[in-house]
């Protein structure tokens, strides 16, 4: 396992980088197969993100796209992350449509949590109670600590068995599908990107609070996933030592 955390003066910045370590891992996995794989994560933090793949000299015919999670609503819906990945990706960079991978969220949660497990499990190729590696996992981390839509105190947090659940977020009032921990975990590389003062103290307690991943989330992956990098504005960064 290894964890490198990069800290750059603003969010653009810092996406940027992030972006940049994305397409040369990408790079790195179609120069020995022939298909490469990232799941990507919604929120306004990734869009400049997306602008810098999108502008890529990258063979986009050979990634596929997956996600990392989603709100419980329709593709168009403005709060759809696979919506934010859409225009701000997906479109500019021409990806070929059997290459996107969406969480079908306009189903019943449960339905659409089955479906993208099926998806993932044709993908790869998949014996039952094997894990998808992806070649490139991309993460935030919300001012509660969660990630994905593993939220603080959800029994989902222990689930390492199950590709995708669907999960009610109380605070929110909303549903969410969502990977699940063995799939974090199981990645090539992962990368998060965090900016944003709100995030410190959540940044501060994954680094440095002893680990107890049901109380931070963020935890899981940072002290058993593989190859990961953190990319952090100052502001984000500004509780760490």
């Amino acid at each position: 396992m290894s964890i490198h955390r990069h800290t750059y003066p603003t969010a653009r910045e810092a996406a940027e980088a992030c972006a940049k370590f994305i397409l040369l891992r990408l790079e790195d996995a179609l120069s020995g197969e022939s298909n490469a794989t990232l799941a990507l994560s919604g929120g306004e933090t990734p869009r400049p993100m997306f602008e810098v793949l999108a502008k890529a000299d990258l063979d986009w015919s050979r990634v596929h796209l997956f996600w990392v999670d989603e709100r419980a609503v329709p593709p168009n819906s403005p709060a759809s992350n696979y919506h934010a990945a859409e225009e701000n990706l997906i479109r500019p960079a021409r990806i070929p449509r059997r290459n996107v991978h969406r969480i079908p969220a306009e189903l019943r949660p449960e339905a659409a949590a089955a479906r993208y497990s099926d998806d993932i499990r044709d993908f790869f190729g998949l014996s039952e109670g094997e894990m998808p590696h992806f070649d490139v996992i991309h993460r935030g981390l919300g001012a509660d600590g969660h990630t994905a839509s593993l939220f603080p105190g959800d029994p989902l947090i222990e689930d390492r068995e199950r590709i995708a659940a669907a999960v009610y977020v109380e605070k929110l009032g909303q549903f969410r599908i969502t990977l699940l921990p063995g799939v974090l975990m199981a990645a090539r590389h992962t990368v998060f990107l965090v900016t944003g003062a709100d995030k410190a103290q959540a940044v501060r307690a994954v680094f440095h609070e002893p680990y107890d991943p049901k109380q931070h989330p963020g935890q899981v992956v940072s002290h058993h996933g593989r190859n990961i990098v953190w990319f952090l504005d100052d502001q984000a960064a500004a509780l760490l030592d």
